[in-house]
């Protein structure tokens, strides 16, 4: 009897932790996340509370809890996240949880790529991040292939008219091209050439494998007329599309894989450009084009199978995008009544709480409260948005390699 009981308790042990003794046994699974201040991730820890106020997304949000309700500590993920505080080269490392964003509290995709990421996987993982706020691929992270920048007509003939020095305006375009791409193969280098550091588990004699890396930019890009002149028209961006299958390709050939699966998050503020309001129109043309060249390499026919483009407006949370369309609306109608009325700032303040309290619900006013912790670019710091960003990251990432 106490032989059965035995026994009976050993298949419940395995049970509950199916994938720990197999993973112990396999290659450490390393993933590369890398962009700018989306991808270092401005949501704060808070703003989980508003993925439970949605049925649909009420299952994330209980996977990124632990029991106790905090949110959860990964036994099987590690990170090493460069550019999580004010110096572009300090380090957080660690079991994967929240707090590995733009700062302590806050957190970006790496939480649910990393969650999401260890359900499917069955052996150890371990994330390297290295992400940057204001960084373009034009010229922060050019890639070798793409050669150095050059200047276009525009720029050359707007630089002519101001009366700027060319020929040191290119040198100091020289000297700044590249910077965060050699200093995120550095620190992804670093952290594999001393991986205990990290994961203090890790067992060499099983090794690791790269898994695969996701790319995660682009606003500073988008929003640069200067380096693409014409980006309102279609094909505005294909010097954007071009730098970018160069990246991929030098990526894999720094890091000698060169199959390594490739996910690109296609910059999705604001939604779905079909559901632009009539105030957004004027920026429709131009967002839509940037997307369709950031998606545009997974298309190439020697990307086919490896590359991935996910896009990103699909997580975008129509509910937060009207109710903070509608604070906006009544703000700039009370600032201009304010303003006709000459009222002082203490009667502007009150007479816009009041205009407040009677034009949005309830319903409103608490998914502002509890969703919204920063601007639009960065996805409204929004929990709900950027964990099921992560979450689709993780579930291309894992198509691929199951393609592959």
């Amino acid at each position: 009897m106490h032989t059965l009981i035995r026994i009976l308790s050993l298949v419940a042990l395995a049970a509950l932790f199916p994938l720990t003794a197999a993973a112990q046994s396999k290659k450490l699974q390393v993933y590369i996340l890398a962009g700018q201040s989306n991808m270092q991730g401005h949501a704060k820890i808070s703003t989980m509370a508003h993925i439970g106020m949605d049925p649909v997304t009420a299952p994330l949000l209980a996977a990124m809890k632990g029991a106790d309700g905090n949110p959860k500590v990964c036994e099987r993920v590690w990170i090493s996240a460069l550019g999580c505080g004010k110096d572009d080269r300090e380090e957080k490392t660690g079991k994967l949880t929240a707090g590995f964003g733009a700062s302590a509290e806050k957190l970006g995709p790496e939480f649910t790529f990393g969650l999401y990421t260890e359900k499917t996987a069955d052996a150890p993982v371990l994330l390297i991040k290295t992400a940057w706020g204001g960084k373009s691929l034009h010229t922060d992270f050019r890639s070798p292939s793409a050669g150095p920048y050059v200047f276009n007509a525009e720029q050359l003939a707007g630089f002519q008219k101001q009366g700027k020095d060319v020929a040191a305006m290119q040198a100091e375009r020289d000297k700044a091209t590249g910077v965060y791409y050699r200093l995120m193969l550095e620190h992804v280098k670093a952290v594999l050439g001393d991986i205990k550091r990290v994961v203090p588990d890790y067992d060499a004699a099983q090794g690791y494998e790269l898994a695969g890396f996701v790319w995660f930019q682009g606003w500073n890009d988008m929003v640069d007329g200067g380096v693409y002149p014409q980006r309102d028209q279609p094909g505005g961006y294909n010097a954007y599309s071009t730098a970018l299958a160069h990246f991929i390709r030098d990526v894999r050939k720094d890091l000698k894989a060169p199959e390594l699966p490739f996910v690109i998050g296609v910059m999705g503020v604001g939604g779905p450009t079909t559901e632009y309001g009539s105030e957004e129109q004027r920026y429709k043309a131009t967002h839509q084009n940037f997307r369709d060249a950031m998606a545009a390499p997974a298309k190439l026919p020697e990307f086919q199978g490896n590359v991935a483009a996910v896009l990103t407006e699909q997580y975008w949370d129509r509910e937060l995008k009207l109710a903070r369309k509608k604070e906006n609306d009544i703000k700039q109608e009370q600032k201009k009544l304010a303003k006709e009325d000459k009222l002082t700032s203490a009667d502007e303040k009150a007479a816009l709480e009041k205009a407040l309290a009677a034009g949005l619900t309830a319903r409103e006013r608490e998914v502002m409260e509890k969703g919204i912790s920063n601007a639009e670019f960065h996805y409204l710091g929004s929990a709900k948005i950027l964990g099921g960003i992560g979450k689709g990251f993780a579930e291309a990432m894992a198509a691929l390699r199951k393609g592959k």
